[in-house]
């Protein structure tokens, strides 16, 4: 049973991402302190689902809690099954699926937790899969925070039929599907084999915080920068040893030459402005994972502020 025994997890995957098949019946909230319990660690979740929706679950453990803010915010991606109130027109349910595909209106029903303001969410993608009669299964591809449940009611509505949710699993959020999940009961029996000499397993189950920023740009650190950056301080033209496009302002992604995840950070100039410079501050780091001193000290303190 979850929760039974802690867990001590090896050092190296202290920090990382769970992928959980959360069943129907458990809050999140529950689903993730069991996972801590059997890991022994502290842990954390990106994207809530109703104690009545199943799917993926994106638990954080350790330093990886410092995600939140990036994973909340990702494409998520359902699998609906609606029930009409009454025997649309031919044709007109594809119809209004295309209507509610682009930026929607939506107010948080009832039951939600957060403040029931009127919101803008992109619906990106409606997929009708099948149609049994008045039941109707889709597959929704959105931004984080669309509700599903007042998507199928306002359908109905459009309609002129009625409609109401029957069934709804999350079948992907931002770089996590299925096929990366794993259940409760997965997870425990993993735990269990690391006890007794056996990481293999639970090594399989926990992701790198890095697959979760696959999709934003890289920059490569210079290996006497590293530590500076560690440290907070904004990292210098001369401590880049290479870097993807980027804009100014948006998320990327601070590496070593080796690869390993050093920090998140805000660039003060995008890569078309930082191409030419041979000096000047050009990333603020906002997120940092890696531990001052990893890396060999290679800045020196100037006039009371430094960067590497």
């Amino acid at each position: 049973m979850p929760g039974k025994d802690k867990a001590r997890i090896p050092p190296p995957l202290c920090d990382g991402l769970l992928v959980i098949d959360k069943p129907r019946g458990p809050s999140s909230h529950q689903v993730t302190a069991w996972a801590g319990e059997i890991l022994g660690a502290r842990v954390g979740h990106a994207g809530t689902l109703d104690p009545g929706v199943s799917g993926i679950l994106t638990v954080m453990i350790g330093k990886a809690v410092r995600l939140a803010p990036l994973l909340l915010s990702e494409e998520k991606e359902y699998i609906c099954l609606a029930r009409l109130h009454g025997d649309p027109a031919a044709g007109r349910v594809e119809a209004a699926l295309a209507e509610f595909t682009g930026r929607i209106y939506q107010r948080p029903p009832k039951k939600s937790a957060v403040a029931r303001n009127l919101r803008i969410r992109m619906v990106h993608e409606i997929e009708l899969l099948d149609a049994d009669g008045r039941l109707l299964m889709m597959r929704v591809r959105c931004d984080a925070g669309t509700y599903i449940r007042s998507l199928c009611h306002h359908l109905g509505l459009a309609l002129g039929t009625g409609a109401h949710m029957v069934e709804l699993r999350r079948t992907r959020s931002g770089q996590f599907d299925e096929s990366q999940s794993c259940t409760l009961q997965d997870l425990a029996d993993a735990a269990e084999a690391a006890l007794l000499g056996n990481p293999c397993i639970l090594e399989s189950l926990i992701h790198s915080p890095k697959k979760a920023l696959a999709s934003l740009p890289k920059v490569i650190l210079r290996d006497t920068a590293v530590d500076a950056v560690c440290h907070g301080a904004v990292l210098a033209r001369q401590g880049v040893s290479s870097y993807d496009e980027f804009g100014k302002g948006a998320v990327v992604v601070l590496t070593t030459s080796c690869g390993e995840l050093v920090a998140l950070g805000r660039p003060l100039v995008s890569s078309k402005e930082a191409g030419p410079l041979k000096s000047g501050l050009i990333i603020s780091p906002s997120t940092v994972f890696m531990e001052p001193g990893t890396y060999p000290r290679g800045w020196k303190k100037s006039g009371g502020s430094r960067s590497p």
